[in-house]
């Protein structure tokens, strides 16, 4: 099924979703409409032209592709299934995802990962194929947070400051040639292993599936691993199981 969704407001254009019985939905020129996909079981969505706000919001386990950019808040406390992105994103991307997998080609605004968890066995995954912005992984209590760095201007930095404050579970994967800096104290930073890189070499392969890159490219360069230390004051207010 295709649906323009034009100047329609939101609440129509997620109710025609809703009530669609087919398994796959092209949604063209869309506007801004905000919670497309909220709350997605069993559908893909195909969007054309740029959503708006919690776009996949407690997404469940559909699956969500958009042709460009996406604004604030995708994929919000997101529990299953997966938002590809082909252009950047705005700020609080994975906001309190504790499940599903956030690919976005491009780069990413402030506080993409914050308060993400691991959940009941399920391990939330949120790639990055640009640069991050201010506050990546404030909270991470769990899953992983990769950034690629892919194409980005000589000087520019990876991640913006305060990257992994207050962190105290998970790992973040950061491909850069040193060592980050300006990382909080109670982070610890050390150059990934051939068993690290393992760990996300899945989330890689369907990175590169989904937007054409090389796999070989992107293990040409260092990648660092961010954990926690043992003593982080924050763990025992979240729950893992």
């Amino acid at each position: 099924m295709r649906i323009t969704a034009g100047n329609m407001h939101f609440r129509e254009l997620n109710e025609q979703i809703r009530a669609c019985p087919d398994a796959e939905i092209e949604i063209d020129g869309c506007l801004g409409q905000r919670y497309i996909g909220s709350g997605l079981a069993d559908k893909t969505l195909l969007v054309g032209g740029i959503p708006g706000n919690a776009l996949g919001a407690y997404l469940d386990g559909g699956t969500i592709v958009t042709e460009g950019n996406a604004q604030d808040a995708a994929g919000d406390t997101m529990n299953d299934g997966a938002i590809i992105i082909h252009g950047s994103c705005g700020d609080g991307a994975g906001y309190a995802m504790r499940g599903g997998k956030i690919y976005i080609h491009g780069d990413v605004g402030y506080r993409a990962g914050i308060h993400m968890k691991a959940y009941r066995g399920k391990l939330p995954v949120l790639v990055v194929g640009g640069t991050a912005g201010s506050f990546l992984g404030e909270y991470q209590a769990g899953g992983v947070i990769v950034v690629l760095g892919l194409r980005r201007p000589a000087g520019t930095p990876l991640t913006g400051y305060f990257c992994g404050t207050g962190m105290h579970g998970g790992k973040m994967f950061l491909r850069c040639p040193e060592r980050p800096e300006g990382l909080p104290e109670r982070i610890r930073a050390a150059e990934a292993s051939a068993a690290d890189l393992t760990e996300i070499g899945g989330d890689l392969d369907e990175f590169c599936a989904a937007f054409g890159e090389d796999r070989r490219e992107l293990l040409a360069e260092r990648f660092w691993v961010l954990t926690p230390d043992g003593e982080n004051l924050y763990r025992r207010l979240y729950t893992s199981v």
